[in-house]
């Protein structure tokens, strides 16, 4: 028998050790968190801390972009394979712990296979050298093509049309972007400015978020773009995004962010982020987006001008509010959307009375009169309906919007206004960057009404019926209803 130093020999047995594991493994099959709504979405077994993404647009807005994604995580179970969510893309190599790692794509999961087992409790760092194409279906989300560049919008489970994450916002992380674009282009991405490296015919941008971030969230602006910088509250910086030839029409806009943010801030407290600011596209994509610390907005939205001063206002401060709800404190199921939007929608109502003298009360007697329809449509607000498949952004309808701000009066209506301004403070505070669920929020409001209000959510919430409003025993629900 040849001798075999004693490295090599463990190596040898480490490898055939590896080889015998993998021979034994189940094929790769697509894992999931179990979410009510999305069950394959997320991944078991791993924490992610940080991501890291690289990418390299090469000037054109339907072709690949060159990307390396590297996650920072720790293994909360033991772990034979990690799964990722992953699609539209080419993957070219993976690594685990500097170590290239075997890899399979089975439909939206990117399967890797370190070369031995992870004990739980242990950190690991997986580096993805892949490719992000922007050409697919722009209703499926990800990359979404403007008429001079791209921008991004991943709720609810798009992100990982992008880059290979673990796709659930019940799983937040801190963010580092680096993009290369041609010198002539401007890009943004959610954080603050973390450097910019100019090449002789590129421009290297980095941007880091200062606060974890659920990856529905993330955001990516190139393009032709003018950055407009104010101040806000408490020397806020915000910087706004806007295509360049549009900056002097949108500015009268931009500039009411500053007491918006005032606003705010005196009914839930001092805003959650390192800046914010808008990011105006060129696209017509049917809805905006809080993208967290930089806002997603079609540009029609300030230009047609079918839509009132006072309407649009009241859209800006929608997606402000998000970045308390939904942003901030982030949902633990997607069942629990009511959270976001029923807040976004309670103070984009809020402030259209402050402002324009639009009926708060009148607002919600209407939404009173659709509720059971809406139920009937979507479910009520804390067991939406799924979404249709192919149709995710079907998610949204109106029963998690008006229909949850109605829960939000209903609450006030039952434990009174110092009670409910007191519970919107609190939620805010003791869930700030992490996230929350429905039964946490029941709790909390409890604990503050002094009484158990279970009985009270139960029917709001879960109801196929709406309940008699307080204070309104003469409201009526119909059993027809359009959108608001």
């Amino acid at each position: 028998m040849p001798f075999i130093p004693s490295r090599l020999r463990a190596a040898l047995l480490a490898t055939a050790s590896a080889a015998l594991v993998a021979a034994t493994l189940p094929a790769p099959v697509p894992l999931g968190i179990g979410d009510p709504l999305f069950p394959t979405l997320g991944n078991p077994g791993y924490d992610v801390l940080s991501y890291d993404i690289g990418l390299v647009y090469h000037g054109k807005n339907s072709e690949p972009l060159d990307a390396v994604t590297t996650i920072q995580a720790r293994t909360t179970e033991p772990l034979d394979r990690i799964n990722l969510d992953f699609t539209r893309g080419t993957v070219r190599s993976v690594a685990v712990n500097g170590l290239r790692a075997d890899f399979a794509v089975v439909g939206e999961d990117l399967v890797v296979e370190p070369l031995g087992p992870l004990p739980a409790g242990v950190p690991i760092s997986i580096t993805v050298r892949h490719t992000s194409d922007p050409s697919g279906d722009q209703n499926s989300g990800g990359w979404l093509r403007t008429a001079d560049g791209l921008v991004m919008a991943n709720q609810a489970d798009a992100a990982h049309r992008v880059f290979p994450s673990n796709d659930h916002p019940a799983d937040k992380a801190y963010f580092t972007f680096h993009v290369t674009a041609p010198k002539d282009l401007t890009v943004v991405a959610n954080g603050l400015p973390a450097g910019r490296v100019r090449q002789d015919a590129t421009t290297t941008w980095t941007y880091r978020t200062e606060h974890p971030m659920a990856t529905e969230l993330a955001q990516v602006s190139i393009g032709h773009s003018a950055i407009a910088r104010r101040t806000g509250p408490h020397r806020l910086p915000i910087r706004d995004v806007v295509p360049a030839a549009d900056a002097a029409r949108l500015e009268p806009w931009l500039k009411k962010t500053p007491g918006q943010l005032e606003w705010m801030e005196r009914q839930v407290g001092r805003y959650p982020f390192e800046t914010y600011g808008l990011l105006v596209a060129d696209e017509q994509t049917g809805f905006e987006l809080e993208t967290q610390t930089l806002t997603l907005f079609e540009r029609s939205v300030f230009t047609d001008k079918a839509y009132p001063e006072w309407y649009v206002e009241s859209i800006m401060v929608h997606e402000m509010a998000h970045h308390w709800f939904g942003d901030s404190v982030s949902p633990q199921a997607w069942s629990d959307l009511w959270l976001n939007e029923g807040h976004a929608s309670w103070y984009e109502a809020r402030y259209a009375e402050d402002h324009a003298k639009k009926s708060l009360v009148k607002r919600m007697h209407d939404a009173y009169t659709r509720s059971d329809a809406w139920r009937a449509v979507g479910g009520p607000p804390a067991r939406p309906a799924a979404p249709a498949p192919g149709q995710k952004i079907s998610l949204f309808r109106p029963v998690v919007y008006d229909g949850s701000a109605l829960v939000l009066y209903a609450l006030r209506q039952e434990i009174g206004k110092d009670a409910f301004d007191l519970l919107e403070r609190s939620w805010v505070r003791a869930h700030r960057d992490s996230n929350a669920s429905t039964a946490d929020f029941v709790r909390l409001a409890s604990s503050i009404a002094g009484r158990d209000l279970t009985t009270f959510f139960q029917g709001w919430l879960y109801g196929k019926k709406t309940p008699p409003m307080p204070g309104h025993p003469d409201w009526r629900s119909t059993k027809q209803a359009g959108h608001r």
